[in-house]
């Protein structure tokens, strides 16, 4: 009995080790990538290994935005065969560190999930100082500058810039530095309150914007 109890319990430590190691084995579960300046998208591949002796299904793979498109070639994972998780991130407008998380589940008992993190940096195409320039009801009418300084990578030549309303006008001149624009924004008037979006537009890359806006009265004394 004491023989049968022992046998008995090394049945279930033998099958609790080999369920518990009925999982994927990734080669990184973090990516770090630098999109080129004008670069649309950033792409990491996850890549994986079924090391036990079992087949692991993978069940569902999702991101954590809409931003991020997640994809595999085949759920089923064979023992001994390798694969690959794609993670596509959109990139638009975005710049600065973006982290996105894609998560994996598998119907392996003791890790059926996992989370795979895509982080990129991405470098701003255009640094603008100010992007909101404005006037005071009643303030003189003389034009405020914006300057604009492109990232140096993507070769931008010249932009346009195009204001929503026409109760606005943008002149654009060349800077005094390699890739430098200077952008004088003029209201029609300062007799009422007026805004306008700056649509400025590169050569080459993304769209940015700008605001140009006549705001409340001029504080008295001025």
């Amino acid at each position: 009995m004491h023989f049968t109890a022992k046998a008995l319990l090394g049945v279930i430590v033998v099958a609790a080790c080999s369920t518990a190691h009925a999982q994927l084995t990734w080669e990184k579960t973090q990516i770090n990538l630098t999109p080129k300046p004008g670069d649309t998208e950033a792409v990491a591949q996850f890549k994986y290994e079924n090391k036990t002796d079992k087949v692991i299904n993978i069940k569902n793979v999702r991101s954590s935005c809409g931003c991020t498109v997640a994809s595999l070639k085949k759920n089923d994972v064979a023992p001994g065969e390798s694969g690959e998780v794609t993670a596509t991130f959109k990139i638009g407008g975005r710049t600065g560190v973006q982290q996105k998380v894609v998560t994996v589940e598998t119907d392996a008992p003791n890790e059926p999930v996992t989370n795979l993190v895509l982080q990129a940096t991405i470098a701003q195409a255009l640094e603008i100082q100010p992007s909101f320039v404005f006037w005071e009801k009643g303030e003189a009418v003389k034009p405020k500058k914006i300057v604009v300084k492109a990232n140096k990578e993507l070769g931008i030549k010249s932009i346009d810039v195009t204001p929503s309303t026409q109760d606005f006008t943008a002149k654009v001149e060349k800077g005094s530095a390699p890739g430098e624009f200077v952008i004088s924004v003029l209201p029609r008037n300062t007799d009422g309150l007026l805004a306008a979006t700056l649509t400025i537009k590169p050569d080459s890359g993304p769209v940015f914007y700008a605001t140009g806006r006549v705001t409340g009265p001029a504080a008295a004394g001025r």
